[in-house]
């Protein structure tokens, strides 16, 4: 059988007298007599009736109590052993890839070495069998016009130094890359003379890349649990990370289920590899009054027949404090009220909404004239 507690909708620390109400009110709703166009009302109304016989005496009450107990005792003991075995299988698999990782930056690193090595080898090579010079390589990499400027400045370094040093910068600023206004970096100036190895020297600094950034680390996840009520303050919120190591961080809004926060730098670190980042998933803990649905909260208000069928003025309890509502008369099970703003903020500077959902309720004690409407209605009869 299943939980009683739960079938009559009661907590464990109940009272008689609230038991047998429960029993009752449920019992009414699922009878039968009420409901046959279900063919599950009998197996539901037998299930009520045996929660309650199990509850209602002391000693059969007491030996489910125990039970539930000791499962839950196995329970909880699985699931500490579950935890302990997927954090050791974590520990594993991270150690793997830290060892991966560590083999593929030594191969990186032995590659480059070769590499290099071959590269320099080359060089001095070429430079051996044919060396070049400065002005040759300004030709090579800037044109004619720019090994001419170059040779001009050297073979006449007093005559118009000034002027030419200025029309020679002009020159290499238009043909070689068109730089912006800081080209008088080329044009070198002792005593206004423009000297080759000067401006080879700048340029080639100039478009020379720098070295390039180690590769980053790969990404870390983690799941971090918060209440719908943190993330309407805006609360900070800490994650574990493994290895001692935490990170805070405030609950903005657009947070949701399953959204995912990115912290920078705050993830793995592995040799010769820049640090990743953190990505943490959120999970919005179960709430006893509302429920989660993307940015809004979900709610139920219980309503009597009466007002169902007539309408009423009703006051509950949302995230923010009170809120009074109206239920339209001939408001069924199936009515929902929206009141804007008053869910979970969004990603776009407004709010959810509350859904408001109403459930019908019988009255605790059977009213005769009520039953004999009923019945005129089921039946056809109208007095």
């Amino acid at each position: 059988m299943r939980d009683p507690y739960k079938i009559l909708g009661v907590p464990q620390d109940a009272g008689t007298d609230e038991i047998k109400a429960a029993w009752r009110n449920m019992a009414k709703a699922v009878h039968p007599d009420h409901n046959q166009g279900d063919p599950t009302a009998t197996a539901r109304f037998a299930e009520i009736g045996r929660a309650y016989e199990t509850l209602r005496d002391p000693k059969k009450r007491s030996l489910f109590d125990t039970a539930a107990r000791m499962a839950e005792a196995r329970t909880n003991g699985e699931t500490i052993m579950q935890q302990r075995q997927a954090a050791r299988e974590a520990a594993i698999r991270a150690q793997t890839a830290q060892a991966n990782a560590e083999r593929v930056m030594e191969e990186l690193a032995r590659a480059n070495a070769q590499k290099a090595a071959k590269a320099a080898s080359e060089a001095a090579r070429q430079q051996h069998a044919s060396p070049e010079s400065a002005e040759d390589m300004v030709e090579r990499i800037f044109g004619a016009q720019a090994k001419t400027a170059s040779t001009a400045a050297t073979a006449h370094p007093q005559a118009n130094a000034g002027k030419r040093a200025e029309a020679e910068a002009g020159k290499l600023e238009a043909e070689a890359v068109k730089p912006e206004e800081e080209s008088t970096e080329a044009v070198a100036a002792a005593g206004g003379i423009l000297q080759p190895l000067s401006i080879l020297t700048s340029l080639v600094r100039r478009f020379t890349g720098s070295t390039p950034a180690p590769e980053k680390a790969p990404d870390q996840f983690a799941q971090v649990t918060v209440t719908f009520e943190d993330i309407l303050k805006g609360s900070w919120t800490t994650v574990e990370l493994g290895e001692g190591r935490e990170a805070s961080f405030a609950l903005s809004a657009g947070t949701r289920e399953g959204h995912q926060v990115r912290l920078k730098g705050q993830g793995y670190r592995l040799p010769n590899m820049q640090r990743g980042d953190a990505v943490v998933s959120i999970h919005i803990a179960p709430d006893a009054r509302f429920s989660v649905d993307g940015f809004d909260l979900r709610t139920v208000l219980p309503v009597t027949i009466e007002n169902a069928v007539l309408g009423t003025e009703a006051r509950i309890e949302g995230p923010n404090g009170p809120v009074n509502l109206t239920v339209p008369p001939w408001s069924g099970s199936d009515k929902t009220i929206r009141i804007s703003g008053q869910g979970l903020p969004d990603d776009i500077g407004g709010k959810g909404d509350l859904i408001v959902e109403l459930r019908i309720m019988l009255w605790e004690k059977p009213d005769d004239k009520v039953t004999d409407l009923m019945r005129s209605m089921r039946e056809g009869l109208f007095l």
